[in-house]
């Protein structure tokens, strides 16, 4: 079987240089009529619904960066962290598959969010599938997307009150109603000696009836053997993944003016042990009593029917979704060796967690070309999570300190939910007084509502008034033979009404420039803590829970200009922003026994700018640059927030102040029908605190697992060939194999709280109908 070798950037760098620019260097590498269009590829024509609306990127004022599947599939992204790295002005935090957390423009106070909306709203189709900070997330597969959008800025008006500082749309591909097609993509990967990756993607679609029904799906399986060893269970790649699913789209349009359709999609993700390491055991080594679980199951259900006025188009989805979640984590470091006779002690947390959310949004955008253009609609979220927090120790150290009486290893169980709604109307409107100049004004303006419950049942353990925690780390045994079972407690509603604007005005001084200011405000919906009002069980004289944090406000003024020249072959696109952040949500912990809480903080500001650059030089040529420049600090603080939160003045947020990216590939004829390409590209992500300095709850105490990750880059080659509808691609991943600290836990809990990058990996994909 003959290998045709296709070119990849494989999981690179930042997007330098527009999506599809190395598609339109191969093209100028074929031969070609004199009637092609050579600026048909570049990224100023890939039509974007950012808007609500279908527009050119280069027309919409908004800092956008947007992936076709062509692009994905080029550089060998699958999930958020090809994504990530692509975008200029945005750090993806990952500690670990399935937990993931964006910053875009400094908008961070630490890279996990712990108890917090995140400041990027995620959306898949049109549910919204980003929630609180310590909540696992299906890392989504992107194999037949038709798009990724990556919004930067606040984008409340259209998205909601989680796109603080912007927000990612993963679009599917819908059923092609006229033709058949089918693709398949493999991947085979090796990181170390032993380490072996394996994916498999494949699409199907198929017109039922002619332009009025057809069907698609699509299924991927992934295989990926771990590159870690946990010294704690021994074992060896302990951070192994096995990751499946699909989707079933299907499409119906009885009459040119209607279409309906119904979606359907599943995924499961397992990852079994966690990827941060502690790098005190050596090189790729981390340890737990038991492996660090965020596993994922995601099922969504969604309706969509358009139709077709003669002045606007109607759009309604309908979506449904069930997650449940699991977040079983070693909070061992919660007590350092030599501060208790016992410590360390086995201690962990096994939280089950249930999600169903139901999301409605209903909206009209107008298709006439006059003057006024619209968008008006109304959007509805109802979320039930519910959440079982078991808190273990495990046989053998029961048995070990003659501690008994227990039904199993847990000795503390709570059974919680919370109910969240969210009820919005918003608009957009449009007056363009010429094809040069228009000016756009948005509002939205919503309820958002969220409440706790505890239930009745579980358990404390204790003995003669005394828990767990007191017996394991003063070494004393004990039977224990009380069970204080909790009691149904109803909390405090938390509400929050706030509108969200938008003004911006856009002028083209000619048809290759675009320029605009926009000016847009945030905020993020109310947080209840749950174990509000709780004292310390190991520290009575602990920090209180406080009740929950209220809603925060942010304010961006944003100037940019895109630019397309010489029939596409040049172009560029740059934004200077300013960002007035107040009344911050910040996520503390309390010390004595590491319960996470919410709370409000004073003011910060953040100022930066994007560019992205690309060239065609020569027929079969693409190189790109891009970086971005951030500045962002505390600037306002009072002293009692400093003590709870560990707040300093003029401490910087959590994000690198300068990130940028090269690329450049080449392609050329190898054979009259065989085409070849050659790429590299390099990523530089700078140095960023890993959280605020200070210990909540105990002013200008240090805290001891502050830190700032390592200035990196990587790197990424890979040369390729491709024949009619066949590829394939040889690649090599992170080439120096460097082993950079690109994410620091901020909590005292994990043992191991080092993020790396993964080592180096070298592989193949093979392709039919990419």
């Amino acid at each position: 079987m003959r290998a045709r070798l296709f070119v990849s950037v494989c999981a690179g760098a930042l997007f330098a240089i527009p999506a599809g620019a190395a598609a339109q260097a191969r093209d100028d590498a074929a031969p070609q009529s004199d009637e092609r269009d050579e600026g048909a590829a570049v990224s100023g024509d890939i039509i974007v619904t950012a808007t609500r609306r279908e527009e050119r990127i280069r027309d919409v004022p908004i800092s956008i960066t947007a992936f076709t599947q062509e692009a994905l599939t080029e550089k060998g992204i699958v999930g958020y962290e090809g994504i990530g790295r692509e975008t200029p002005g945005v750090v993806l935090n990952r500690p670990t598959q399935n937990f993931n957390n964006f910053t875009a423009r400094g908008i961070a106070t630490n890279g996990y969010n712990a108890n917090l909306q995140s400041s990027v709203a995620i959306y898949i189709d049109e549910l919204p599938v980003s929630t609180i900070g310590n909540t696992t997330v299906v890392d989504p597969n992107l194999f037949d997307v038709e798009r990724v959008e990556f919004l930067r800025g606040p984008q409340g008006t259209l998205f909601g009150s989680g796109s603080l500082s912007g927000a990612m749309r993963i679009l599917t591909k819908s059923p092609d109603l006229n033709d058949f097609d089918a693709s398949v993509l493999v991947d085979f990967g090796l990181t170390g000696s032993d380490s072996f990756r394996q994916r498999y993607n494949a699409m199907v679609n198929v017109p039922l009836v002619d332009d009025r029904l057809a069907i698609r799906a699509v299924g991927f399986y992934r295989d990926e053997d771990g590159y870690l060893d946990n010294v704690g269970t021994g074992v060896h790649n302990s951070n192994s993944l096995i990751d499946y699913g699909g989707r079933l789209v299907l499409k119906w349009q009885p009459t040119d003016r209607l279409s309906i359709k119904l979606l359907g999609s599943y995924e499961y993700s397992n990852p079994r042990d966690s990827s941060l390491t502690n790098p005190a055991l050596g090189r790729e080594k981390r340890v737990s009593d038991e492996p660090d679980r965020f596993t994922g199951k995601q099922m969504i259900a969604n309706a969509t029917v358009e139709y077709e006025f003669d002045f606007a188009k109607l759009t309604s989805s309908s979506t449904y979704s069930d997650f449940d979640q699991r977040f079983y984590v070693d909070l061992a470091g919660t007590f350092a060796p030599g501060s208790f006779p016992g410590a360390p002690i086995a201690f962990g947390l096994d939280a089950d967690a249930y999600d169903k959310v139901f999301v409605q949004e209903s909206r009209l955008a107008s298709t006439l070309d006059g003057p006024f253009q619209f968008v008006v609609g109304g959007f509805y979220l109802h979320r039930r999570r519910d959440v079982d927090y078991f808190y273990r120790s495990s046989i053998p150290f029961l048995q070990a300190r003659g501690l008994t009486g227990l039904p199993d290893k847990y000795f503390q169980k709570q059974f919680t939910h919370q109910i969240s709604q969210e009820l919005a109307g918003f608009g957009e409107l449009t007056y363009r007084f010429s094809d040069r100049f228009w000016l756009t004004a948005g509002m939205r303006y919503g309820r958002i509502s969220a409440q706790g419950f505890t239930e009745a049942g579980g358990y404390l353990a204790s003995a003669f008034g005394f828990t767990y925690y007191d017996y394991a780390l003063l070494g004393i045994p004990v039977n224990f033979n009380t069970f204080t079972p909790y009691a149904a407690v109803e909390g405090v509603k938390a509400k929050g009404s706030k509108p969200s604007w938008k003004a911006s005005a856009t002028f083209k001084p000619n048809d290759n420039l675009t320029t605009y200011a926009t000016f847009a405000t945030g905020f993020r919906a109310p947080i209840v803590n749950a174990f509000a009002g709780r004292p310390s069980l190991v520290d009575p004289n602990d920090i209180i829970i406080p009740f929950g944090a209220s809603s925060d406000d942010l304010k961006s003024y944003e100037v940019g200009a895109k630019g397309s020249w010489l029939g596409g072959r040049v172009t560029i696109n740059t934004a200077f922003y300013l960002i007035d952040w107040s009344n911050i949500q910040a996520q503390a912990n309390r010390v004595s026994d590491s319960v996470q809480f919410a709370t409000n903080i004073g003011a910060a500001r953040s100022k930066g700018f994007e560019f992205e650059i690309g060239v065609i030089p020569a027929t079969g040529w693409a190189v790109g640059v891009n970086g971005a420049y951030n500045d962002s600090k505390i600037t306002r603080l009072s002293p009692e927030e400093a003590a709870i939160s560990g707040a300093v003045l003029g401490h910087r947020l959590s994000a690198p102040r300068i990130q940028g990216a090269a690329y450049v590939a080449y392609s050329f004829d190898l054979a009259s029908d065989v085409q070849a390409t050659i790429a590299a590209n390099a990523q530089h992500i700078g140095s960023f605190n890993s959280s605020f300095p200070n210990t909540p709850g105990r002013p200008n105490v240090p805290l001891v697992t502050f830190g700032k990750t390592d200035d990196y880059t990587n790197v990424n080659l890979s040369f390729g060939l491709k024949k009619g509808d066949l590829s394939a691609q040889l690649y090599v991943e992170n080439l120096f194999d460097d082993h950079s600290i690109t994410y620091i836990h901020p909590e005292a809990f994990l043992v191991s709280r080092f993020g790396t990058m993964r080592p180096r990996t070298v592989g193949i994909r093979v392709g039919y109908g990419i």
